[in-house]
């Protein structure tokens, strides 16, 4: 075995002590102590890399060598395995075959509060929005254009969530935390599609308060199911390609060093972080056509809404007043919890994507689809009434269901 480099003996001492590891040398290999989960995984692989790494002639005369040891520890597996990689003639490799999640927290202890947590909101935010779907379909009082976009905005929440939450709760309890390319890219693509159709959902409601309200002798011509149906096609489509756009880009990429994506789920920012090549055209995308998919939306709902509180106010009887006010209170929290977060976290430079953001994104991914049904039952009373119809319609088919099986176990 030749002499090792001295910055791979580096390597080892700075893995050592960020990680965790212990007795780390060629000779002796590396015995593992208290590690964080995930982290321990992508450290194995890095040192197996690394010992691979001294019995190769590395370096050549006069070149300087860029795997030194220098740089923050949180940038410490990104240049391990960089060095890694080079190392071993595999710095023209295209794809990777997995990638990390770091998630939440990589600290072993949190993993079952974490999946427990998740798991609470997944299936109340199942539950609360299967509800508002029944109710809806159920109730004729509530078939018009305002909650067949609910509706659909539901069904979308549901698909939303369940694109993100399962996939955290197998990490929870998972050792290794792996996600493989294809998921990863499945997981955005999805992930783009769901989202965008929330943000077009809340426009389209926004523009129906608006014709409700404002031009209520046009709203029943103009507002019609054949119109809704258009333009939920017309969402449908354009999320689909706007999603397609960005996963096409991202697949072009070049993956050859770190493949820790630090965050819960496959977003488009912590991914691009990870690439080799140039990632400027996905970023000029996501700032032009991105940015504009996003803001389009959010547009017409501030036109809508300023066009209604200026119809609101000029309306003198209070009771009038009371009840726009009332109707639209429910929509414009959505917006401003779904907006709000999305402003924060991708309205920024790629560089400043920070940990900051994934508690951002919890908001928009996680908090808003379960909420959204509290809200619009809470403060609806069509919808709290749709409800209350749907619930006793139940609790008396439970009752006749237990008469009859009660008169069968006492017949003769």
């Amino acid at each position: 075995m030749g002499k090792l480099d001295p910055d791979v003996t580096a390597w080892y001492s700075i893995l050592s002590a960020t990680w965790g590891i212990s007795q780390v040398s060629p000779q002796r290999g590396w015995k593992k102590t208290v590690v964080p989960v995930g982290q321990l995984h992508q450290a194995k692989h890095t040192l197996h890399y690394a010992q691979r790494f001294e019995e190769r002639d590395v370096g050549s005369p006069g070149k300087e060598n860029t795997c030194n040891s220098s740089g923050s520890t949180e940038t410490v597996l990104h240049k391990a395995n960089g060095c890694a990689y080079k190392s071993l003639g595999m710095s023209n490799l295209t794809r990777l075959s997995e990638f990390i999640l770091l998630g939440l927290s990589s600290r072993p202890e949190d993993q079952k509060p974490l999946f427990a947590l998740f798991l609470v909101i997944y299936l109340v935010t199942l539950m609360g929005n299967l509800l508002i779907i029944l109710a809806i379909c159920s109730d004729p009082q509530l078939q018009n254009p305002m909650y067949f976009f609910l509706s659909i905005l539901s069904f979308a929440d549901i698909c939303y969530t369940t694109v993100i939450i399962p996939r955290m709760l197998v990490n929870f309890l998972s050792e290794t935390k792996t996600i493989s390319y294809a998921e990863c890219l499945a997981q955005i693509d999805f992930f783009l599609v769901f989202g965008n159709m929330d943000g077009y959902l809340l426009a389209a409601m926004a523009i129906d308060r608006y014709m409700a309200i404002c031009n209520p002798f046009h709203y029943v011509t103009v507002m019609t199911h054949r119109c809704c149906v258009l333009l939920l096609t017309f969402f449908i489509a354009f999320c689909y390609l706007h999603s397609l756009l960005h996963v096409l880009l991202v697949n072009q990429l070049t993956f050859c060093a770190s493949n820790v994506i630090h965050h819960f789920f496959c977003d488009i920012y912590p991914v691009l972080k990870l690439a080799c090549s140039s990632t400027a055209v996905n970023e000029v995308v996501a700032m032009t056509e991105g940015l504009a998919s996003v803001m389009a939306p959010f547009v017409c709902i501030v036109i809508s809404y300023l066009r209604i509180l200026i119809a609101v106010l000029n309306t003198p009887s209070a009771a009038g007043k009371r009840k726009a006010f009332s109707t639209c209170s429910s929509h414009l929290t959505v917006v401003t919890l779904f907006y709000g977060s999305i402003s924060y976290v991708y309205f920024q430079p790629l560089s400043s994507y920070t940990f900051k953001n994934r508690i951002a994104t919890i908001i928009y991914t996680v908090l808003t689809p379960m909420l959204n049904p509290f809200i619009y039952s809470l403060r609806n009373k069509d919808m709290k009434r749709g409800l209350e119809k749907l619930l006793s319609r139940n609790k008396s088919q439970m009752d006749r269901l237990s008469t009859a099986k009660a008169n069968r176990t006492l017949g003769p």
